[in-house]
């Protein structure tokens, strides 16, 4: 197993939400776990994987996550069993849907 940390600066945060979970972990899937996070204007990644040595793949990811959805006050735990980075992107982008929709940055 590995541990990843990554750390993003936010601009939008949803406030007091209970914590959101998406996904299974099993194979070639993962699980994504948002909660409130005491970091107001950060929004932080931790994540352990079966798949060793893919974490620039994971950096771009979570970048383009970022990118697309802004959010601070956020931490975000992931547990995966090798999935694809498309799957990544669809959990983390079916967590973000389930926050309040002030948590939403409009394109």
């Amino acid at each position: 197993m590995e541990k990843l940390h990554f750390s993003y600066p936010g601009q939008q945060a949803p406030g007091d939400f209970t914590p959101i979970l998406v996904g299974v972990v099993g194979s070639g899937n993962l699980e994504v776990m948002l909660e409130p996070s005491t970091r107001n204007t950060q929004c932080t990644v931790d994540i352990t994987t079966s798949a060793r040595g893919f974490s620039p793949i994971w950096e771009a990811v979570l970048q383009d996550f970022h990118e697309r959805h802004g959010l601070a006050g956020i931490a975000i735990s992931i547990n995966d069993m090798g999935a694809t980075p498309a799957v990544v992107s669809l959990r983390l982008d079916q967590a973000a849907a389930e926050l309040p929709a002030t948590a939403k940055v409009q394109p």
